[in-house]
């Protein structure tokens, strides 16, 4: 049967499956560890640039990535998002009982993802981290080439909100040097101050547009507004932008 037919196409909710059966008995110790005291593998977001198998290197996708930290190992194939233990002893990382999402991806290079899936699965590495990049190398010889992934800047980027959801409608851009916000509720535009300091954003009392839309954008917009008029704690993981204010609204938002 063609590969393509078999796979199964799953929600963003998907349950893991199986990439490899598991070898032996063995399992993940405490997972935290570094390469070298001042080369730490564990707790960074690692994007994958490449993966050499059988001499020949195949360039990743925008997306692939690995964390590994607390006995874990998560990320993404590209498309499809893994997990597994991990175990990090000194310079070796293992990885075992890998899981793994199955849905079948428009525009996305599936070859790669399967290749790079073989090469993480179940698998023993040897880890070399210099300055921002890291390289993970199978006593095989197959390599998988790794670079930081730094965190998207607060200011200038555009994020759209994903919680409260609004269908992409929702955005807000943080412009310091004028110590502003500006974007959209979901239908109103929205201007406002807006302070950076110290992990907190102060924002000024907003000022919109008075256009009336469809009842559950009007209680989203109504959502959003609670962030204004006050002190937000914000926080920026990779392209995820978090904002919490003080009456306890909480606003997700990713960068474009």
């Amino acid at each position: 049967m063609d590969r393509q037919k078999q796979r199964m196409t799953l929600t963003a909710a998907a349950m893991l499956v199986p990439l490899m059966a598991a070898c032996g008995n063995e399992k993940a110790d405490g997972g935290s560890g570094s390469v070298g005291a001042e080369r730490p593998v564990t707790g960074v977001r690692w994007s994958v640039d490449s993966v050499t198998t059988d001499g020949s290197t195949h360039k990743a996708p925008a997306g692939a990535h690995v964390t590994i930290d607390k006995g874990r190992a998560e990320g993404s194939f590209g498309c499809n998002k893994f997990g597994a233990e991990a175990t990090v002893d000194g310079d070796r990382i293992r990885l075992s009982k890998t899981m793994s999402t199955e849905m079948a991806c428009e525009n996305k290079p599936m070859e790669f993802e399967e290749t790079l899936a073989r090469t993480l699965s179940d698998r023993e590495f040897e880890a070399r981290v210099d300055g921002d990049r890291l390289t993970l190398t199978t006593d095989q010889g197959d390599t998988v080439r790794l670079t930081k992934a730094e965190d998207a800047p607060l200011s200038g980027t555009k994020w759209t909100v994903t919680t409260p959801e609004t269908d992409g409608r929702a955005h807000l851009t943080f412009d310091a040097k004028k110590g502003t916000v500006s974007g959209s509720l979901g239908c109103n535009k929205v201007n406002a101050e807006a302070t950076v300091r110290d992990g907190d954003i102060t924002l000024g009392r907003p000022s919109t547009t008075r256009m009336m839309c469809e009842d559950s954008l009007m209680a989203d917009e109504k959502a959003l507004l609670r962030l204004f008029d006050g002190k937000l704690k914000y926080g920026v993981d990779h392209r995820t932008l978090t904002l919490t204010s003080e009456n306890g609204t909480s606003v997700r938002a990713v960068a474009e």
